[in-house]
């Protein structure tokens, strides 16, 4: 007796195949001759049927069409038995030309017999795989105690899904249905699936236990994916992706890279399309200088320039192992770009210079910064220090050494500061801003809010707080912030370096803010658990130095277009740089000491400068 779980022996499988054989052979006499064999064929039939078999024998043998496991059984499986019984017809056929034309003038097996022994065979032979395989499955797990899961789009990725589900997951679930926007798809079957229109969507979820919908469109809008999603989640379904056909190992998709959609996937817009031959004539053949190149901006601009023909990118970071990560990462990936990777403090002047006078950069972008608000809320020293004068250093050496082009990386917090980061990053802005007038290198900033994923984003610490059962934290309910994935982002600073003439301030056009509860319950949805039964949404107060409403203009400012939709230039006005110098120089000599003296001097320097939910409010009564 053999056990459901273990494998049908070889033999038998061998045994069954020529049985099939045997099957065939006879079957096609039968309906030859109108199931009333002539005595002169019944004559000849014994010695057909030893050659037909004994050639199936060897040829079995020889592509071991019997040593697959029949519950697994796939197409390449189909495609083998029919190229294996195919050849065997072929021989069959060569065999009677040359007894018809060299022996006796007659056919050693009649051509019907062989077509209709060769379609027979391959019919049963696969039906019987599938057969196994069907019942296999059903004893494993009956199909009422499946998962149901609908496929949406059923193109040839859905397809492709759909069978990976089969052959990887088949024994949990079980394809309900296929659903697509086209309607002319819409009543049809695909493998026994019947195909729904897009509008079915919602009534399918209501009417069936749906477990997952499974996402196979790979240039799905970022509209209608929300909107399939919001549909989804409203019934507590999961999301799935099917990932790009590049991602996919050795060509073949396999059900465990159908992952969950991410919170990023919802609140993420169409691709931004980077004029890739700008880019391209911009940094061809350019040293490329990074700072904070381990970080989550930093990081993912040295991945973006490195598709283009660059001479060499320079990364500093002082964090040593994101740093290391960073260079196994680029080093596996990007083998025709030259990399140095330096461990460095951009505030440590001697070292910088050594750094410049190296390698000489044509093009520097400045993401180096800290940018935890409460963290700098309590150490403004650091915060000056680093934000203020590590930008400052690096700026008055873009000019000693000639860089053409100075790219800062800022951010929305810069806009009326009422936190220290904020304004640290502002006086840079003002500092750099106040350079542009004079030297050959051309400073621009780019300013744009919070990005889906970096290491500042509430995402990772939301997803920490549902994995690990609640609950999720939130400052206040009010609260709301822009969002955008980091490589949106980093192609935008790409695009604004090649329209950049220096002096600007550009802004990203980041849509529309998002409430942080909305996104924390999203998250929970997303994550398969439930508000309020399985995690708690509790509330702990704004952070120090944190308002609720982030902006990217402040009143005084306005823009102006450009060519990209998604980029504006902020109109500001132009600092002097004798006073911005000035006030740097006062503020720095501060830095070391009284707390409140320093910020005081930075309100001055910014009178915006407003702070909120922080000790030093009582700077501005």
């Amino acid at each position: 007796m053999i056990s459901i779980h273990q494998n049908m022996p070889r033999w038998l499988i061998f045994t069954i195949d020529l049985s099939i054989v045997v099957f065939s052979v006879v079957l096609a006499y039968l309906l030859r001759f109108n199931f009333a064999i002539p005595p002169n064929e019944m004559k000849s039939f014994p010695t057909v049927l030893i050659y037909i078999l004994g050639l199936r024998a060897i040829s079995f043998i020889l592509m071991r069409t019997y040593a697959g496991i029949i519950r697994y059984t796939s197409t390449r499986d189909a495609v083998r038995i029919f190229l294996v019984t195919g050849t065997g017809s072929l021989l069959f056929a060569i065999t009677n030309i040359v007894t018809y034309f060299g022996i006796n003038h007659t056919f050693f097996i009649p051509f019907s017999i062989i077509i209709i022994e060769f379609l027979a065979s391959i019919f049963v032979m696969i039906t019987f795989r599938m057969l196994v395989k069907i019942a296999w499955l059903e004893l494993v797990n009956p199909s009422r105690q499946k998962t149901n899961v609908i496929i949406y789009g059923a193109g040839d990725a859905g397809l492709i899904a759909k069978r990976a589900i089969d052959r990887d997951a088949g024994s949990k679930y079980k394809v309900l249905a296929f659903v697509d926007d086209d309607p002319h798809k819409s009543g049809k079957r695909l493998e026994g699936i019947e195909i729904f229109p897009s509008d079915n969507l919602k009534r399918l979820l209501e009417t069936n236990s749906v477990a997952h919908v499974v996402l196979s469109i790979q240039n799905l809008a970022s509209g209608r994916k929300k909107e399939i999603i919001e549909s989804c989640l409203s019934f507590n379904t999961k999301v799935l992706n099917v990932p790009p056909v590049s991602r996919w190992i050795n060509g073949e998709l396999s059900f465990k890279q159908i992952k969950k959609i991410r919170i990023e996937d919802l609140l993420g817009r169409d691709e931004i399309k980077l004029d890739e031959a700008r880019v391209s004539h911009d940094l061809a053949d350019k040293t490329i200088l990074v700072t904070g190149a381990a970080g989550s901006i930093g990081s993912e601009l040295v991945r973006q320039i490195a598709r283009f023909p660059v001479k060499r990118i320079v990364m500093i970071d002082q964090a040593e192992s994101p740093l290391y990560l960073l260079e196994l990462e680029c080093l596996e990936i990007f083998h025709n770009t030259t990399f140095e990777f330096i461990l460095a403090n951009v505030c440590n002047r001697n070292r910088m210079e050594d750094i410049f006078g190296q390698f000489k950069p044509d093009i520097l972008f400045h993401a180096a910064a800290y940018k935890h608000v409460p963290v700098m809320e309590e150490n403004p020293g650091e915060a000056v220090e680093n934000n203020v004068m590590g930008s400052k250093i690096l700026a008055d050496l873009a000019i000693k050494w000639n860089v053409s082009k100075f790219i800062m990386v800022s951010t929305d917090k810069a806009v009326n500061p009422t936190n220290v980061m904020g304004a640290t990053k502002r006086i840079a802005e003002m500092y750099v801003q106040s350079l542009n007038a004079g030297g050959k290198t051309r400073f621009i900033t780019t300013r744009f809010g919070n990005v889906l994923g970096s290491n500042g984003s509430v995402i990772p610490l939301f997803s920490r707080q549902i994995e690990n059962g609640g609950p999720v934290t939130i400052t206040h309910p009010e609260v709301t912030r822009y969002f955008m994935t980091i490589p949106e982002a980093c192609r935008l600073v790409l695009e604004a370096v090649t329209m950049g003439k220096g002096g600007e301030i550009f802004i990203f056009d980041m849509g529309k803010s998002v409430k942080i509860v909305d996104l924390a319950q999203k998250m929970i949805k997303l994550s398969g658990q439930q508000l309020g039964r399985d995690i708690q949404i509790s509330y702990t107060g704004l952070r120090p130095g944190e308002k609720l409403y982030e902006e990217l203009l402040n009143d005084k400012e306005n823009t102006i277009p450009t060519y990209h939709p998604l980029i504006t230039i902020a109109r500001v006005s132009n600092e002097d740089p004798a006073f911005v110098c000035n006030a740097i120089d006062q503020l720095t000599s501060l830095s070391a000491g009284d707390e409140f003296e320093l910020v005081k001097k930075m309100k001055v320097i910014i009178p915006e400068f407003k702070s909120q939910n922080s000790r030093f409010e009582q700077l501005d009564a």
